[in-house]
C-alpha cells in the first residue's frame, strides 16, 4: 500500500513545480499532511510507550498490528543563528530559524517496515533576503539557505513531507523504495542548514561479508535543502546560482535539462581495519557520470599514535549532448571532462587529531557536480565554500581537532589556500570566485543529565581575498573579506 502511495506521490511532488495540480500546491493541503502527520506520530508514541512495558515487544512481531504497535517514534529540533559581516559597506545579512521533524517506522514483519517523517520551519527574525546589494545588486547567499531559495519571503509555508517509504530488510541486505536519506561521496544530506537533501528512487545495501559493502539505486526525484518541493533530478540542478557558461554568457540550463535519473553503485572493502578502498560510479542519464576511487590507510604506532593517509581519485564525462542538444542550455558540455586528485596526511593520539591535505583539478576542464546534490567529497573540504565549478585549481589545507576524554567537547580549526582561476576566466572559472584563503573555528558541545539530547554548535568562518578582484565588488559581496558566524541547537529524541 505504501509502494502506492509513495508512486502516486511522485508522480504529482517528484515533477516540476509548474506540472504539479493546483490541490497538491495549496497551502491547506499541506498543512493537512503536517497534521495528519503530526496526529499519526502523537498516537503512535503513544501505543509504543505502552509497548515497552509489554514483554511482547522484545518477540518478533506477528502481524501489521504489531507492527504499528511496536513502531518506532523520534525526530528532533534545530534552532539555527547565521549571521554574515560582509565588507566594507557591502550590505551585510543575518537570519534566525527555529523548526523540527516527526518521525515514525513500523516494526519489521517478515523483514518488511515502513516509515513516514515531515519536517517545519519558521523564519523568526532575518533581515531582508530579498534585497540587492545597493553597489553590486548581488543577492543574499548564506541566510535564505535556512529557508526556501525560492522564495525569499517565505517565513512560514516551509513544511515538507520528507520520507515515506517501504523497506525490506534481512541476512544482511536492506532494500528501501520511496522518500529517504542516503549518504554517499556524491548525493548526501549536507545538513549544514535547517534541513538535509532528500532523495527518492529505489536504493540497496548488501553487507557481503565483515569486509565487504556494497550499495547503490537508481534515483528519480530530491528536495534539496533549502527548499520546500520535490523536483525531478533534471529540475533539481539549477535552483541554486547557476553561473556561467564556458563561454561567459549566463547559464541557461535551469528547467532545461532532460535526464531519465540518477545511478548510483559503491563498493566498499576493508583490510584489518586499517586499510579501506571505495569505488564509485554515479551515471546520470544523458548529463554525465563521474568515477571516484578512494584509499584510507591508517598506520598504529606506539602509545596510541596512529598516523592516517588518505588518496581519492576522481573523472567525469559529459554523456550524449550534457543534458540539453542546445550548449547554451546544458549543464556539461559535450565533450567535456574533468580530472581531480585529493590526498591528506595527519596524525592521531586519543583526543588529539591533526590532518594536512591537497587537492588538484587539472586543466582539463571545471569539476561540476550540482551542489543541490550534496557536498563535495574531497579532503580540503571546508565549511561554507567550495571548489565546485572551477578547473585548473590548487587547494590546501590544514586542520587540528581536540575531543575531551568524555565526548561531550570538542574544539576543530582550520585554515586552507584555495588557488582558483582568475574570476573572468570563464572557461574555468563558472561562478566567477576569486583565488582565497579561509579559516574556520568549530566548538560542539553535547549535554548530559536533564539536557540529554541536546547538542550545541558553534561555527565561525573568515574568508580572506588572494585573486584579482578588478576593482568590482560583484567578486568580493559574499565571497571574500568577510566574517560569518552560526551557532546551533540540535534536541534529538
Amino acid at each position: 500500500m505504501l509502494l502506492g502511495i509513495t508512486v502516486s506521490l511522485q508522480r504529482y511532488r517528484g515533477v516540476r513545480a509548474e506540472r504539479v495540480p493546483s490541490v497538491f500546491r495549496s497551502d491547506m493541503h499541506t498543512r493537512y499532511v503536517m497534521m495528519a502527520l503530526a496526529l499519526l506520530c502523537g498516537v503512535t508514541h503513544a501505543i509504543a510507550q505502552e509497548a515497552a512495558q509489554d514483554s511482547q515487544a522484545v518477540a518478533p512481531v506477528r502481524n501489521i498490528a504489531e507492527a504499528f504497535k511496536y513502531g518506532r517514534f523520534g525526530g528532533g529540533f534545530r534552532t539555527f543563528l547565521m549571521v554574515t559581516d560582509n565588507a566594507r559597506d557591502l550590505t551585510d545579512y543575518y537570519a534566525l530559524a527555529a523548526g523540527g521533524s516527526l518521525e515514525y517506522a513500523t516494526a519489521p514483519l517478515h523483514g518488511v517496515s515502513m516509515g513516514i517523517s515531515g519536517a517545519f520551519n519558521f523564519n523568526l527574525a532575518s533581515s531582508d533576503l530579498g534585497a540587492r546589494d545597493p553597489a553590486t545588486g548581488a543577492v543574499n547567499r548564506y541566510e535564505i539557505g535556512l529557508f526556501d531559495v525560492e522564495d525569499p519571503y517565505n517565513k512560514r509555508d516551509l513544511d515538507r513531507l520528507e520520507a515515506l517509504w517501504l523497506r525490506y530488510d534481512r541476512g544482511g541486505m536492506r532494500i528501501t523504495v520511496g522518500n529517504q536519506l542516503i549518504q554517499t561521496p556524491l548525493i548526501n544530506h549536507q545538513d549544514g542548514r535547517m534541513r538535509p537533501t532528500v532523495v527518492s528512487g529505489l536504493w540497496l545495501e548488501h553487507q557481503l561479508s565483515s569486509t565487504w559493502h556494497a550499495e547503490g539505486g537508481w534515483l528519480w526525484s530530491m528536495s534539496p535543502r533549502s527548499t520546500v518541493r520535490w523536483y525531478d533530478l533534471g529540475t533539481s540542478i539549477g535552483l541554486y546560482p547557476r553561473g556561467l557558461n564556458p563561454d561567459g554568457t549566463a547559464s541557461g540550463y535551469p528547467e532545461q535539462l532532460q535526464t531519465a535519473g540518477a545511478g548510483l553503485v559503491g563498493v566498499t572493502k576493508t583490510w584489518n581495519t586499517r586499510l579501506k578502498i571505495q569505488v564509485w560510479d554515479q551515471f546520470v542519464d544523458n548529463i554525465f557520470n563521474t568515477a571516484l576511487v578512494q584509499a584510507d590507510y591508517t598506520h598504529p604506532l606506539q602509545a596510541s599514535n596512529r598516523l592516517l593517509a588518505g588518496l581519492m581519485v576522481l573523472r567525469q564525462d559529459a554523456l550524449a549532448d550534457g543534458g540539453n542538444p542546445e550548449q547554451d542550455k546544458t549543464y556539461f558540455l559535450r565533450g567535456s571532462k574533468a580530472h581531480i586528485w585529493s590526498a591528506q596526511a595527519g596524525w592521531e593520539r586519543k583526543e588529539w587529531r591533526v590532518l594536512l591535505a591537497y587537492t588538484r583539478v587539472t586543466p582539463d576542464g571545471r569539476f561540476l557536480s550540482p551542489r543541490e546534490w550534496g557536498r563535495e567529497p574531497f579532503y580540503t573540504f571546508m565549511s561554507r565554500e567550495r571548489i565546485e565549478g572551477s578547473g585548473d585549481t590548487h587547494s590546501a589545507t590544514a586542520r587540528i581537532r581536540w575531543k575531551h576524554p568524555s565526548n561531550h567537547l570538542s574544539l576543530e580549526t582550520g585554515y586552507g589556500h584555495f588557488y582558483l582561476p582568475d574570476v573572468q576566466a570563464s572557461a574555468l572559472s563558472k561562478y566567477g570566485f576569486p583565488a582565497f584563503r579561509q579559516f574556520n573555528m568549530e566548538v560542539r558541545y553535547r549535554f548530559g543529565g536533564a539536557l540529554k539530547g541536546l547538542h550545541a554548535h558553534m561555527l565561525y568562518v573568515w574568508k580572506g581575498r588572494l585573486g584579482e578582484v578588478y576593482g568590482q565588488d560583484r567578486y568580493v559581496i559574499n565571497r571574500v573579506d568577510m566574517s560569518q558566524y552560526n551557532l546551533v541547537l540540535n534536541f534529538t529524541y
